[in-house]
């Protein structure tokens, strides 16, 4: 995945966050492999089946019934592509994009992508036009990214929409253009690509404040949740708290928002401090509000800080220095085994083509790429 996230919060009476991944360089396909027989699927895979190399990959991606390792995953993928697999090329593309197992080689990701687009995969065709956009390994051309774009939508890629979405949004190789960009995301959102989906319902509550708008931008954010979309998690909680309403649960808010805390989302930290400080929907319980306030200050550093030092001073005096100091000290305890900003987190309900991964990182601003995550942080 390509791009930068930016999100803010705000008091109770802020609007919905925005996370705004900027081009969707590939959807990682979801599942955890359950254990598999691997002497078994090992023999397979030699033998020349191009499911078993895909699924002895994802086990070594994932370690599942095996040692983690990501260069034997690199290489069975490599070898389903070399035979012919455009998922498989797709996923190698993305390896040698990101250095997963190979050394980092753009132009070597790009001529996968070229093979499996070649070979009719819609989503290889957007991957190829990120690469234009951004000059990933090929010469800048956006131009040409959007043709790429306009192709995969037509062939029923969602995150091609997306990603013209977000070219007429920023004014990325093209003039901005609000409207269009909603028809892009519009498009997408139709396609079910989760990315497509969160931006639609942001614009939805931005340009529909009312009821209906507010319902309609609910069950676009829920479908993206559903994805796994971090940011979709937080805006959805956030549009919750400002509208209990329209919770499907009484622990629907509560839910997304420590979702989207455990998957880096410093806002959503507030948000909980803010849930346990002024008792909405939970009983009142300072040293929880001290809590949520404190991971997200390791979380969101000088940025945060400034935004709960008062509610910090003010709750240590409420709960002591001593258990304020056991709280600091969970606080820490906590963020040291949750330090990855996602983007993504997956589920193993996600069993698209097999593909094995446990999250994404947010994009580095340098490379447009994510982190796949192999397996849970520690």
């Amino acid at each position: 995945m390509t791009g930068i996230v930016r999100r803010r919060v705000g008091r109770r009476q802020a609007s919905v966050a925005a996370g705004v991944a900027l081009i969707v360089l590939i959807h990682a396909s979801a599942a955890r492999a359950v254990n598999p027989d691997i002497p078994q699927v090992e023999a397979r895979a030699e033998r020349g089946s191009i499911q078993q190399q895909i699924q002895l990959a994802g086990a070594y991606f994932t370690g599942s019934g095996v040692e983690q390792n990501d260069r034997l995953a690199a290489y069975w993928y490599e070898k389903a592509a070399n035979a012919g697999d455009p998922y498989a090329q797709k996923q190698i593309g993305f390896f040698y994009q990101a250095g997963i197992g190979v050394p980092r080689d753009p132009m070597r990701a790009v001529k996968w992508f070229e093979r499996a687009a070649a070979g009719g995969l819609a989503s290889a065709r957007t991957n190829l036009g990120v690469a234009y956009v951004w000059g990933i390994g090929v010469p800048r051309d956006p131009e040409f990214g959007a043709q790429l774009f306009r192709e995969a939508l037509a062939k029923g890629d969602g995150s091609a929409g997306f990603s013209l979405g977000e070219m007429y949004y920023f004014g990325i190789g093209v003039a901005k253009d609000p409207v269009a960009a909603q028809h892009w995301y519009e498009l997408g959102a139709k396609l079910h690509d989760p990315l497509a989906e969160f931006r639609t319902g942001l614009l939805i509550l931005q340009h529909r404040p009312d009821t209906e708008g507010q319902k309609k931008a609910a069950e676009l954010l829920r479908k993206s949740v559903l994805a796994g979309y971090v940011p979709a998690m937080h805006a959805l909680g956030m549009l919750v708290f400002n509208h209990p309403d329209l919770a499907q649960s009484p622990s629907e808010m509560k839910t997304l928002l420590e979702d989207a805390e455990a998957a880096g989302t410093w806002q959503s930290s507030i948000l909980l401090g803010i849930v346990a400080r002024d008792g909405v929907g939970v009983p009142i319980d300072p040293a929880e509000a001290y809590y949520h306030f404190r991971v997200s200050v390791l979380q969101g550093g000088d940025e945060a800080a400034k935004l709960v030092a008062n509610d910090l001073r003010t709750l240590a005096e409420r709960i002591g220095p001593e258990r304020a100091q056991a709280r600091d000290a969970e606080a820490s305890t906590w963020f040291q085994k949750h330090q990855s900003k996602l983007a993504f987190v997956y589920s193993k309900k996600d069993e698209k083509q097999g593909f094995a991964a446990f999250a994404l990182t947010v994009p580095d601003t340098a490379t447009h790429i994510g982190r796949l995550l192999p397996t849970p942080p520690l």
